[in-house]
């Protein structure tokens, strides 16, 4: 990819957060490329992070036509950066674009862009233990008219910031309720594309459920509300006999998540039994009851592996492993996290590592 990368003034550079709360905190840079039908994609460069400029009747603020992506780059122990498979989130990212009418980008020049910013913004990957740069490209419409069809004209641009664990407590149980009135996407609607509609659909039932004490909404299916789907912005795994790992089959309303799919990858090599299967709700419940899963957790790129505590339900709570993090999910949050900050050799091909110094 041809690309300028802008001078940075001393005006443009910030100082590093004391504090790395999720998701607060930014870079001193950001790339960004346009896309117009007689140009194709064009003005691609790397800058100072800037407010970005829209006009009023821009269709992204009308009809939400969007989509996003999450990874990370983590600070290995010599000093250098890895990044975790950043191709399967550039491919996601078309994906998403497709389903969302929007104009593809190339998946290398994607990567290439990711990988220069994060050489440029080095000195911005914490070295604290849990924490990471995020990055989160974007790409949204920006025609100017209020008319209902898909945007000729595109702004696709990567941003990345400091975080820790997208869990304030860390690698702790959260406390996740049971949707049975309201729905997070439905098959054959935009469930599988990571759009912001999706989550937008999310909020009203996330602030109910904090009101209640819980941190995440455990999503069923939108037709029957029977099956499980999601809990929260991640994929959800049930464990039985401490040995068979479940996850709810994708159906076309579930993201298919990275670290799903590295869970699916990475799980029987350490001798689990993995599967994707539909899970009835009411069954999850009945089989906790008896004893037979004894521990679930949700997993995503914010999160890696997060264990669930409890289940909330209009009955009452179910607990789960007495409220500890279970030992499945805390040798796969290990596995995956030592691949991730380079502190275990990666045997899959995941790993993209940036010269810290380049």
């Amino acid at each position: 990819m041809n690309f300028i990368v802008d001078p940075l003034a001393p005006e443009d550079r910030k100082p590093f957060p004391a504090n790395l709360a999720f998701g607060r905190h930014f870079s001193d840079r950001m790339f960004s490329q346009r896309y117009t039908p007689d140009l194709g994609w064009h003005d691609a460069h790397i800058g100072p992070y800037r407010p970005l400029s829209l006009d009023p009747a821009a269709a992204v603020l009308h009809y939400g036509q969007e989509i996003f992506e999450g990874l990370k780059a983590y600070r290995r122990p010599d000093g250098d950066i890895n990044l975790f498979r950043p191709w399967e989130n550039a491919a996601r990212f078309n994906r998403s674009a497709e389903r969302m009418a929007m104009a593809v980008v190339d998946p290398e020049d994607h990567v290439e862009a990711i990988l220069k910013l994060v050489s440029l913004e080095h000195a911005w990957v914490p070295d604290q233990e849990g924490a990471s740069l995020y990055i989160r490209p974007t790409l949204i419409a920006n025609d100017v008219g209020l008319g209902v069809h898909a945007s000729h004209n595109y702004l696709h641009y990567i941003i990345a910031g400091p975080v820790g664990p997208y869990f304030a407590a860390g690698f702790k149980p959260v406390a996740v309720y049971v949707s049975r009135e309201y729905v997070r996407a439905v098959r054959g609607g935009t469930g599988e594309a990571k759009t912001g509609g999706n989550y937008a659909a999310s909020l009203f039932m996330a602030e109910k459920v904090a009101a209640l004490g819980y941190q995440q909404v455990l999503w069923l299916d939108g037709v029957e509300r029977r099956y499980v789907e999601e809990v929260g912005a991640m994929n959800i795994a049930f464990v039985y006999d401490g040995t068979h790992i479940v996850t709810p089959a994708l159906c076309g309303s579930i993201l298919p998540g990275i670290t799903r799919n590295s869970v699916l990858k990475m799980a029987p090599d350490l001798g689990y039994k993995m599967s994707e299967e539909r899970l009835d709700a009411d069954q999850v419940l009945a089989d906790i009851r008896a004893g037979r899963i004894t521990e679930a957790f949700g997993m995503g790129t914010a999160a890696v592996i997060a264990p669930v505590g409890k289940l909330g339900t209009q009955d009452g709570a179910v607990p789960l492993n007495d409220n500890q993090p279970g030992p499945v999910a805390t040798r796969l949050y290990q596995a995956l996290t030592d691949i991730q900050y380079g502190r275990a050799p990666d045997p899959y091909g995941w790993i993209c590592t940036v010269k810290a110094a380049a």
